[in-house]
């Protein structure tokens, strides 16, 4: 695990008063290189089994994209339109690596 990734993971498990929250808001380059990381350690993590772990990388994300949404300008319609894609993209991704799993589980022998 990488000292950014555990990082961003022990940041996102504490909660501060709204007082001591950050002022500075991550730009979006920043946040992009990070939401890479904090995925392909998600990816990892599943495959290696690691279910708490991914779970815990993902909540971490979730609090990463809502604080760079945060930080972002309003997107125009292309822009979002491009960011769907890309979303769906990834989801498509992730079910194809969990058909293949579930392949791999049901042609082995019992």
């Amino acid at each position: 695990m990488s000292v950014k990734t555990f990082f961003l993971a022990l940041v996102s498990s504490v909660t501060l008063p709204a007082f001591a929250q950050p002022a500075v808001l991550p730009d979006s380059a920043t946040c992009q290189a990070e939401e890479a990381v904090l995925e392909r350690d998600i990816d990892l993590a599943r495959s290696r089994g690691q279910m708490l772990r991914r779970r815990e990388l993902a909540e971490a994300l979730s609090a990463l994209q809502a604080q760079c949404k945060a930080a972002a300008p309003a997107e125009s319609r292309a822009a979002h339109i491009d960011r769907l894609e890309q979303q769906a993209r990834a989801l498509r991704l992730e079910l194809d690596r969990t058909e293949e799993q579930l392949r791999r589980l049901k042609s082995e022998s019992p």
